[in-house]
């Protein structure tokens, strides 16, 4: 997959490879340079950002002089990445992992407000490299840049040639430890080169937990990355993932999605990153690293259907114990730690990835009106509480709270699902989830045993659904954007997904051949027309991957299921060369767009494939 502009010195988004420890996480690119840690957790600043701009920090660990890698690939079942170069004179490979342990006391880096698990993040980047033949030069070249590249620090040595290298802006400190040899250039660059020989293992790590404490030698070093790799098999083992041929892309968005999680809240960020262009050199570029409320129910489903139970009571919890709004309701994001003021900012120091501005740090929707966030809370209750077969009574006044905000707005204009900056509309897809909100609302209040409010939320649900379907389908029978135009938007595939219709509906039906046809790219969906939809900002877009998984489940429900096949395979051809997705895939040039790895992406890939898989199981029990 290659970029549009050879001469750019940003590698395609789509190659860089994911590392986590469920506190933060890392992008490594082909060249072996770590191009974006942020420290201690996915939300803070960036240490190593020249993702978004190519002085704004960095970290390499490979061969001198060699840029293009032989391969690369994660250790199977793992966020564990192992690169083979071949040298001039020999071969090596190298292990890079954000390190996992035993849980050995309170995280002081990090502190938790959900209970303990055995295993934890260590706060360390992890490197080994070993000669696999012949021998070849290694070079360490470690560039911190603070705050999103603003300051450069000054490195400390332990001694003249020493192995431990300390510094610290503000309240970030860093250690770096090696068996290499290391020196200090220009104050702000750690630099090391030895020559290994077959057999020969090395290693550097990089600390920034309250104590520093890493590895003391290539053994431990060795021993910290097989013990994080033991972990992420032993976490993918209890899944429940069929034997199919779906299944490595359904281990792999599993992983995504965990590796995506912030295990001190239960919360899950929606990308690793910020201000990756949704248009190339475009101003669509939005901070990602924060909880969408609206991702809860998707996140919810994926995780019952791979039975990892523990992980959807956290992230349950998590939306149990966040603040609400004055009138009871939920913002539509959250930071990983809860709190509510996410205000936007942009750095106009930054280059921003292929000279995309502006870069962008906050997120200026959290304080937005979207009626569709209501629907996402109670049917994520409604999942969690049948799962569990019980429903909490800390979540009871979270449902009426939920319920009352959506009876009280529901005829009213919102932003919609895509967060649009022009002009409040009535978009369909926010009265779908109104109907939603309402609609669970009844089922859990008939759970809980109280008949009244069952009867009262339910007439609500039926009236919003009757609005819908008298004001939200154009002459055709199609579901519309919203309530004044006829134009199409793909989230009305949310009406298959959350059952507004059923199947056999000639409505939906209609809606899902309708985006098939009319609203996609060669095959792949857009979330809209931008010639046709007031959202506030200049540019195309490409197409949303989302949408098209979106699309592929739709279908499933209304009986397409060779079109939902044929573009089910469409979608794992353009996955990353680690089965990984961005939010957007650009047809014209055949690369991924947006922030990365894309939570959302993930989440729909698994929601299509459990169809996908489901149906062939019930026709292979029904022969």
């Amino acid at each position: 997959m290659t970029s549009n502009s050879p001469t750019s010195p940003f590698p395609p988004i789509a190659e860089y490879a994911f590392l986590s420890n469920c506190h933060t996480g890392a992008l490594v690119a082909p060249d072996g340079s770590v191009d974006w840690l942020c420290v201690p957790r996915f939300d803070s600043p960036s240490i190593f950002g020249s993702l978004l701009d190519r002085g704004a920090g960095s970290f390499r660990f490979a061969p001198y002089g060699i840029n293009v890698p032989t391969s690369r690939a994660y250790d199977p079942g793992t966020n564990v990445l192992v690169t083979t170069w071949h040298g001039v004179n020999g071969w090596v490979e190298v292990r890079d992992a954000l390190t996992m342990g035993p849980r050995t006391g309170e995280d002081d880096t990090t502190p938790h407000t959900r209970p303990p698990a055995d295993d934890d993040a260590e706060h360390l980047l992890v490197r080994t490299v070993t000669c696999l033949d012949g021998n070849v030069e290694i070079e360490l070249v470690c560039e911190p840049a603070f705050d999103y590249g603003r300051t450069r620090g000054t490195w400390t040595l332990d001694a003249p040639g020493g192995s431990t290298a300390d510094i610290s802006v503000g309240d970030v400190h860093l250690r770096l430890h090696s068996d290499l040899a290391l020196g200090v250039e220009g104050g702000d660059s750690v630099r090391g080169r030895h020559v290994l020989s077959a057999g020969d293992t090395a290693f550097v790590t990089l600390s920034w937990a309250t104590s520093l404490d890493g590895p003391k030698d290539a053994a431990d070093a060795v021993d910290r990355i097989s013990r994080t790799r033991d972990f992420w098999r032993r976490w993918l083992s209890r899944a429940r993932i069929p034997d199919h041929r779906l299944r490595p892309y359904v281990e792999r968005s599993a992983l995504a999605i965990k590796g995506l999680t912030y295990m001190p809240t239960g919360a899950t960020v929606a990308a690793l990153t910020t201000s990756l262009p949704e248009t190339p050199g475009g101003e669509r570029n939005w901070d990602y690293r924060y909880t969408w409320i609206r991702d809860s129910t998707f996140t919810l489903q994926a995780l019952h259907y791979l039975l990892l139970d523990w992980e959807a009571d956290e992230f349950m919890q998590f939306v149990a114990d966040v603040e609400p709004v004055a009138d009871g309701g939920l913002q539509i994001m959250y930071g990983i730690d809860g709190r509510r003021d996410l205000t936007e900012s942009t750095r106009d120091d930054l280059t921003g990835y292929q000279d995309a501005r502006p870069v962008r740090i906050g997120n200026g929707a959290f304080d937005q009106r979207q009626n569709d966030v209501y629907g996402s809370v109670l049917d994520s209750i409604l999942l969690h509480t049948r799962r569990s077969e019980r429903l909490p009574e800390r979540l009871w006044p979270l449902v009426e709270a939920q319920a009352r905000c959506a009876s009280e707005i529901w005829r009213e204009p919102d932003q919609g699902i895509w967060e649009a900056r022009g002009k409040p509309q009535h978009y369909v897809s926010s009265k779908i989830m109104c109907w939603v909100a309402m609609d669970r609302a009844a089922r859990l209040a008939e759970i809980r045993g109280e008949p009244d409010l069952e009867a009262q939320w339910s007439a609500t649900a039926d009236e919003i659904k009757a609005d819908i379907l008298e004001h939200g389908v154009d002459g055709r029978g199609v579901l519309r954007q919203h309530y004044d135009t006829d134009a199409l938007d793909a989230s009305t595939l949310l009406a298959a997904h959350f059952g507004l219709l059923p199947g056999t509906d000639e409505r939906l039906h209609a809606t899902v051949l309708a985006i098939a046809d009319e609203l996609s790219e060669n095959g792949f969906v857009l979330r809209y027309r931008t010639d046709e939809t007031d959202d506030g900002m200049s540019g195309k877009e490409g197409t949303f991957i989302i949408c098209s998984f979106w699309l592929v489940s739709a279908l499933m429900v209304v009986g397409e299921e060779q079109r939902a096949l044929d573009l089910m395979e469409r979608l794992l051809r353009i996955a990353s060369p680690f089965n990984l997705y961005a939010e957007e895939f650009e047809v014209g040039a055949a690369r991924h767009l947006g922030n990365f790895p894309q939570a959302f992406s993930h989440l729909a890939l698994l929601e299509a494939s459990a169809r996908i898989i489901l149906a062939e199981r019930l026709r292979e029990m029904s022969l």
